[in-house]
């Protein structure tokens, strides 16, 4: 098998040569790519079909990119989060850590377009920076890596920094955010998982958007993870003409369970600049998640979430299964939509409570 440093050298990374693969006009495409770039490992561009799919659309840049719909650069306000560079603390007792400026491909539809592929804002001294960051606060208790991707570090720089991070007493847990199993799961060797697995607890949340990204090779990389004793958890990007479909998404849970992944998120697509044509509504949202929840397993279900804009973090969402409430009971739909009622227990009033209290007290003297 190919190297993974050979993999990202022959990337494509040019709008030029987007007609070498593809029967397609790329006129109108260099001006995308002075504002965001483009990069498609050989891997992941011999997995798109054609034009349009599913697999295309997240790679490929589309002149849609620079339409004003009223979005942000920065919509989940991250920069108005970081206290230092490279770190956004927004949760009480954790904290996100920026460690790469550099992904295996770049997604259309990314948050942190305003970031990624600039090694000016994540450098080697900014990550100096953020480790002492968190190490002046103990009540951060939770690092999550991510970038960029992590996972594009080379073994030794990326294990430099596990280690640092391990050394600090009040951290407990240690999670990396990548895209490298399903973009570039070359990366994934024996030597690097060999390595992770001294950092333990260490968690992986993994990005797959559609079932036709797990492939053997995608799912032998996750095996290795799996096999390090590292817990994978999946979050997807719901995302116009992608995976906005209960069959697509179903069998990408399904298939993401057959790889010992549990599915975590499906996030409601940000609101990022340049990115309305993927956007959804909640509706189509909460209606694939009624088509998950009860037809397939529970394992299968993610939690449906929207980033609030503004950096009000994470809001689940939730189809609606409670009917009506009172004090006798709780009428209920079920995944098919047939109502059940459930029976309220009694209420016990504040006097039978003090009353239990004081012959309790009694017994005890």
């Amino acid at each position: 098998m190919e190297s993974w440093q050979l993999q990202l050298r022959r990337s494509l990374t040019e709008v030029k040569d987007l007609p070498d693969h593809f029967n397609m006009s790329v006129e109108d495409l260099f001006g995308v790519t002075q504002v965001f770039s483009m990069k498609i490992t050989p891997y992941y561009l011999s997995l798109i079909q054609t034009v349009g799919d599913p697999l295309f659309k997240q790679v490929v840049p589309d002149c849609r990119e620079l339409e004003n719909h009223g979005l942000y650069t920065d919509p989940l306000s991250e920069d108005r989060d970081s206290p230092v560079a490279n770190i956004v603390h927004r949760y009480p007792d954790r904290c996100l850590f920026l460690i790469s400026a550099e992904c295996a491909s770049y997604c259309r539809f990314c948050t942190r377009k305003r970031k990624v592929g600039d090694s000016k804002k994540i450098n080697r001294n900014l990550i100096h920076e953020g480790i002492r960051y968190i190490r002046d606060h103990s009540e951060i208790r939770d690092v999550i890596l991510s970038g960029g991707d992590p996972l594009i570090l080379s073994d030794q720089r990326l294990e430099s920094i596990l280690r640092e991070i391990r050394a600090i007493p009040h951290v407990e847990i240690i999670r990396i955010g990548s895209r490298v199993p399903c973009f570039l799961p070359h990366r994934i060797t024996p030597e690097m998982t060999q390595m992770l697995r001294k950092y333990h607890p260490l968690y992986m949340n993994v990005h797959f958007n559609h079932p036709a990204e797990l492939t053997p090779l995608a799912i032998e990389a996750l095996g290795r993870l799996a096999d390090a004793g590292i817990p994978l958890g999946n979050q997807t990007v719901l995302l116009k003409g992608v995976n906005d479909n209960p069959q697509v998404m179903r069998l990408l849970m399904q298939k993401l369970l057959m790889a010992r992944v549990r599915p975590y998120y499906i996030y409601q697509a940000d609101m990022v600049f340049g990115t309305e044509h993927f956007r959804t509504t909640i509706r189509k949202g909460l209606d694939i998640v009624r088509a998950l929840r009860g037809w397939t397993s529970g394992l299968a279900v993610p939690h449906y979430v929207i980033d609030a804009p503004g950096g009000g973090g994470k809001i689940p969402l939730l189809p609606e299964y409670v009917k009506k409430i009172t004090d006798d009971s709780v009428v209920l739909r079920n995944y098919r939509g047939k109502t059940y009622v459930y029976k309220q227990t009694g209420d016990v009033s504040q006097h039978q409570l003090l009353n239990e209290d004081a012959c309790f007290l009694k017994r005890e003297q």
